[in-house]
């Protein structure tokens, strides 16, 4: 998948057909990846850039009010423009506009896709525990499979707990332990009571399938919305 430099559309030549030509070839691979029904890390990408370019365009009227002065860096990270003490033209202001007036549409048109795509996998994917759920369910087993496939890889999840000076959130982070094959006689709890025996270092930890009916890419798409997926079935439960 081709990337785009965060600062793409103020770094180098301020000019509105070549950051064209950019962020189309990018937009290119986007959709690629869509098509192929590959979800990361194209999604987040895409979304990175769009936040920032609309904070650019939101800091547009800063900017103008700052001339005589030349752009020089925008560390998105940080929320910062920095300036040079140069003379700008008018030109380059006005070249900036029509390329946020230009990309913020086009970029929104293919995120909305990877949305709609996001929407239709977390649809098809079903979520159930395995045997008795614990007060504690943020850890334990993950059990994913797909499209009716016997082939059922267990991962060890941790839910994770972060927070920014403003909001709090929850993370989760998995690794994978093993496949097993499922049959008549050797069903889903079979496989926890044998984790169990292996991992006789957890104490009463939560066992949930998350079964797909379609056949999405697994690292790309599958795997990540059903982490997502997991962790909001999780704090959707009764307590």
């Amino acid at each position: 998948m081709k990337t785009l430099n965060p600062n793409w559309i103020t770094e180098g030549l301020i000019d509105f057909e070549y950051k064209k030509y950019l962020l189309l070839d990018y937009l290119q691979s986007v959709h690629q990846q869509f098509d192929e029904r590959k979800l990361y890390p194209t999604l987040s990408d895409i979304i990175s850039h769009y936040q920032n370019l609309k904070q650019l365009k939101e800091k547009k009227e800063i900017v103008a009010q700052s001339f005589p002065k030349h752009i020089s860096k925008i560390d998105f990270e940080n929320f910062r423009i920095e300036f040079e003490q140069l003379l700008m033209e008018d030109k380059t202001i006005e070249e900036l506009e029509a390329i946020l007036d230009f990309s913020i549409p086009e970029i929104q048109h293919h995120l909305e896709d990877g949305r709609d795509l996001y929407a239709s996998v977390e649809n098809d994917i079903s979520i159930f525990p395995v045997g008795i759920v614990p007060i504690n369910p943020e850890f334990g087993f993950m059990f994913l499979s797909r499209n009716g496939n016997r082939q059922t890889r267990v991962y060890e999840y941790q839910v994770t707990l972060f927070e920014n000076s403003t909001e709090k959130f929850r993370g989760i982070r998995t690794e994978y332990v093993c496949t097993f094959s499922r049959s008549i006689v050797y069903t889903y709890e079979n496989m926890k009571h044998d984790l169990l025996r292996k991992k006789n270092n957890l104490i009463t930890p939560g066992t949930f399938v998350v079964e797909s009916k379609d056949k999405f890419p697994l690292q790309e798409t599958f795997l990540p919305v059903a982490k997502r997926s997991l962790v909001r079935y999780l704090f959707k439960m009764p307590s």
